[in-house]
Formats: structure tokens, C-alpha cells, sequence
């Protein structure tokens, strides 16, 4: 009898299920899709992204097990991370700004990462400038998914993919948050690859709205993996249409996700109401379970 091969945890990356909403309706007939990313091992999106990035300096003898790495995170990446680093078998320390929720820093605790803290006034720009000054210092590899190929490659090779052979073909349009941007640039230049007509919509908070996963970047911190060119739309998403969306998430399609999944389904709305017989993709990039702590859904 052959031996069974069964599977790992890295087989478990990816190959999320993509849902349609079906209460929640905007515009004339069209098909309202959301791709379910907190179903991924460490619960997001990210986890695509961290394990690609891992595994494939380790495939280019850049890093090697046993090593420490070193990232500014708001949150997901650094679980994500912190996951895969100890499915690999990295140290991981994870910068970040105290704000973030205590679920966050607590499961990233519970995967063995060492934890620094920076002020929300210093936010992620002083994460990222942390981490590099501590790179300099000899104290680890930062493995910068700002700057990292590897991470829109990640979504290139798997996310794009997917969301092409589940819609068969006939997605119209595809709705993303941007944080670091990696999602939306990898699984944008392969659905663009597939059908150019396919429209790339990211969403980024409006001045003065604080949307976890979500970025309005400074110009001198804009991820060096972001290209405009690959963007064909971009939508200012509030603080209160975010997060009500994800409370009518939670309430009328029984999907639990966080406050930039919101902010994604609200951009798809938005974007419906002036559109028929659309096939339209939104990331649900995360699971509402890591925001309890924070009140958001008491509202």
C-alpha cells in the first residue's frame, strides 16, 4: 500500500471560497462577489503574502532556518508572519503601532513573535523606519512587503487566478483596500492579463478616517511595489461607510470580517449603484473576531 501523502499547514494557504451576497443588492442585476480571506490558515489575506515572501528568500539562500526577520506591520502581516515563520522555522519580530487591537498583538504573541511598539503619532512610518534601523544594526532580515516583489507576486500566482477560474471568466470589476498594496497589484496585473477591460478599483481612507489595513500613504512612505498605472479607480472610503458595512455584513449575510473588509463592500456598492449586469469582486480580507475587543460592532 502507498504511503498517504497528506498535507501541510502551506497547503492550506489560499484557495478561499468566493460567495455572493444575498440580501445586501446595489444597482441593475448585477452579481455581488466577495472572497472569504479570513478562511486562510492565520485568518487573512496577508498569509498568502508572508509565506511567499519567507519562502522564497529561503529558496534564494538570502535567508536560511534559524534566521530572524524583522517587519513593521499594522496587524494582519505580522500574524500572517508570525505564522509562517514558525511553520519555517524563524525568529520573527514584529513592529508595530500601539493602537492596534488586543487580539492582534495577542495572536501574534501566541505564535511565538517578539512584539516592540511604537506610538500611534509615530504610526507605521516609524514601524518601517524601526525595522530598517534595526536591519542596519545586524539584528535581523526586514523582509519589507512595501518593497517586497514577492508580495503582489504572491496574489499573482494565486488570488488572480482563483477569483478568474471562479467567476469563469466574467468578472467585471475587482475591489480592493490598499495598505501596502499588495493584493490589489498582484491579483490586478493577472485578472488585466486575463481580459484588459477588467476594472481595478482600491479604496483608501478619506482625511481623517483611521480604517485599520487601510493607507493613505505619505508620498516619501508609498510602497515601491504600488503602480498607479495599475489602478484604474480609486475610491475615499469614511470612517462610518466602512464600518457600518461591516456591521451589515455581519447582520444580513452572516459574514463576520473586519472593518476594511467593510470598507471594500462599500466601495463595491458604491460602485454597483451605477452599473448593470456586473460581475463584481470585493476581499473580505480578514475575520471580525480580531476587532471585538475595540467596540466596533457594538453599534
Amino acid at each position: 500500500m502507498s504511503k498517504i501523502q497528506y498535507p501541510t499547514l502551506a497547503d492550506c494557504i489560499g484557495h478561499t471560497p468566493l460567495i455572493r451576497l444575498q440580501r445586501i443588492h446595489a444597482g441593475q442585476n448585477n452579481t455581488l462577489l466577495v472572497k472569504l480571506e479570513g478562511n486562510n490558515p492565520a485568518g487573512s489575506v496577508k498569509d498568502r503574502a508572508a509565506f511567499s515572501m519567507i519562502q522564497q528568500a529561503q529558496a534564494r539562500g538570502e535567508i536560511q532556518p534559524g534566521d530572524t526577520l524583522i517587519e513593521a506591520t499594522s496587524g494582519n502581516t505580522g500574524i500572517a508572519l508570525a505564522m509562517a515563520a514558525a511553520m519555517l522555522g524563524y525568529k520573527m519580530i514584529l513592529i508595530m503601532p500601539d493602537n492596534m487591537s488586543a487580539e492582534r498583538k495577542a495572536a501574534m504573541s501566541a505564535y511565538g513573535a517578539t512584539l516592540i511598539s511604537v506610538s500611534r503619532e509615530q504610526s507605521m512610518e516609524g514601524a518601517r523606519d524601526l525595522a530598517l534601523a534595526m536591519q542596519a544594526q545586524k539584528k535581523g532580515k526586514v523582509l519589507n512587503q512595501f518593497a517586497n516583489p514577492d508580495n503582489p507576486q504572491a496574489h499573482y500566482n494565486s488570488t488572480g487566478p482563483e477569483i478568474w477560474q471562479q467567476t469563469q471568466g466574467q468578472i467585471t470589476h475587482f475591489i480592493s483596500a490598499m495598505g501596502t498594496t499588495g493584493t490589489i497589484m498582484g491579483t490586478g496585473r493577472y485578472l488585466k492579463s486575463q481580459n484588459p477591460q477588467v476594472q481595478i478599483v482600491g479604496l483608501q481612507p478619506e482625511e481623517g478616517a483611521s480604517i485599520p489595513g487601510i493607507r493613505r500613504w505619505p508620498a516619501a512612505y508609498l510602497p515601491s511595489i504600488y503602480q498607479p498605472e495599475g489602478v484604474d479607480q480609486v475610491l475615499d472610503i469614511s470612517q462610518q461607510a466602512a464600518e457600518q458595512t461591516m456591521r451589515r455584513l455581519a447582520r444580513e449575510e452572516g459574514i463576520f470580517a473586519g472593518v476594511s473588509s467593510g470598507g471594500a463592500v462599500a466601495g463595491m456598492l458604491q460602485l454597483a449603484e451605477n452599473l448593470q449586469d456586473a460581475t463584481l469582486v470585493a476581499i473580505i480580507c480578514d475575520r471580525g473576531d480580531r476587532y471585538l475587543s475595540t467596540g466596533v460592532f457594538n453599534a
